[in-house]
């Protein structure tokens, strides 16, 4: 099949691929569980700290002609050089003595996210055969094992070293580039590419009108559901100490939980999308999603944690699947579609999150949970409209 890895499922460069994602969202999870440190030393309300988010995805902008380039270069260097890069602007996140420099140290981070993020699931694809949808839950569980421990590291550091010494953390992060150096530098397929580059090939521009409608689909369904996933990873560690008074230790441990429930999720989710559907699966999760929500912020407090879970869980499931989906696409433009759709990915996430901060400014946060929730449904009908499609096992 076209465009699709003659070798099958190579395990070792799917591993590899994972802990890639591993090594660079551990840094970039840092922002959350600090956030509350933040808020209290530079005297920030909801909305700043929403704008925050916007700040580090604002370089997704530019994810679409990273992928044109990244079709055209060596995309493996991409992966091996940002998690030092993003390691160094979040471990000084600490010592910001502002809000303007806590800005630009973010917009930093993002761009070296939109570096890494374009290319990973391209070459995941490449290394993963005719089992993409298990190839996305490789590369997903990564990001997520990150977000499950990275919360812990950063809190740790700062009862360690106080909020101000976590710049100490940057040389793990340099190492995990030496380490990625090693392990990536055999992935290699720049021939094909090159091989591609003879053919008469589809410009950008047509390329996107081509698959526009398809675009916009998956804009709205991230759109609808990404409040309720931003919300809890941006806003739970705050929300619980300065609602409930929890510790700051507290909630990085429920928000590692979260993270760590969400790599059952993005495991399972793409895996069983190979076999059932891309679009099945989907409206499960979307079905289910917002009555779990809701159910968080109603529910008593002693049965929270396992609403918590369970929403981890869905949360996070659908972001395996419409990678994969995505993936399906026969293009000879493999990275610059996939930059499109992370693009919408990044900034949806962030218009959702900075909305759900001036909401909780304006209201509460229980009813911006609330209404997170009930734009949850609207992305059924959107889901609906997919072509239903089984990748072969």
């Amino acid at each position: 099949m076209k465009g699709r890895s003659s070798k099958g499922f190579q395990f070792d460069n799917v591993l590899n691929i994972s802990f890639a994602h591993l090594f660079h969202d551990i840094y970039s999870s840092f922002l959350a569980p600090i956030l509350p440190l933040l808020i209290e030393k530079l005297s920030i309300n909801y909305t700043l700290s929403g704008l925050l988010q916007v700040v580090q995805r604002i370089p997704s902008l530019a994810m679409p002609f990273i992928g044109i380039i990244a079709d055209k270069v060596c995309m493996r260097y991409f992966m091996i050089f940002t998690p030092a890069l993003t390691a160094t602007a979040m471990s000084l996140l600490g010592i910001a003595p502002n809000y303007t420099v806590l800005v630009i140290l973010l917009f930093v981070t993002g761009v070296s996210s939109a570096l890494f993020h374009v290319p990973a699931p391209v070459m995941m694809k490449k290394v993963s055969g005719n089992r993409i949808g298990k190839g996305m839950s490789f590369y997903m569980a990564g990001g997520e094992i990150a977000r499950t421990i990275g919360p812990l590291i950063i809190v740790g550091a700062v009862s360690l070293w106080t909020l101000e010494g976590t710049y100490k953390l940057i040389p793990l992060g340099i190492l995990a580039s030496v380490i990625l150096f090693f392990k990536l530098k055999k992935i290699n397929i720049s021939d094909e590419i090159r091989e591609k580059e003879k053919e008469k090939r589809i410009g950008w521009k047509q390329t996107f009108t081509k698959f526009l409608p398809l675009f916009m689909t998956l804009a709205a369904i991230i759109f609808f559901n990404a409040m309720m996933k931003e919300s809890i990873k941006t806003f739970l560690p705050t929300y619980l100490k300065f609602l409930e008074g929890k510790t700051l230790l507290t909630g990085a441990v429920y928000l590692s939980i979260f993270q760590f429930s969400g790599i059952i999720g993005t495991y399972c989710a793409g895996t069983i999308s190979d076999k059932i559907g891309r679009k099945k699966i989907l409206l499960i999760i979307s079905i289910i999603n917002p009555v779990l929500m809701w159910l968080f912020v109603v529910i008593d407090n002693s049965l929270r944690m396992p609403i918590l879970i369970i929403m981890g869980i869905f949360l996070f499931a659908q972001g395996p699947v419409l990678l994969a989906l995505v993936n399906d696409v026969n293009s000879d433009r493999p990275a610059f579609i996939n930059s499109i759709y992370m693009t919408f990915s990044f900034i949806i996430g962030s218009i959702s999150i900075l909305l759900f901060g001036v909401l909780s400014d304006w209201l509460n946060f229980e009813i911006s949970f609330k209404i997170s929730a009930i734009l949850g449904l609207f992305a059924i009908p959107f889901i609906l409209k997919l072509k239903d499609k089984n990748c072969p096992t």
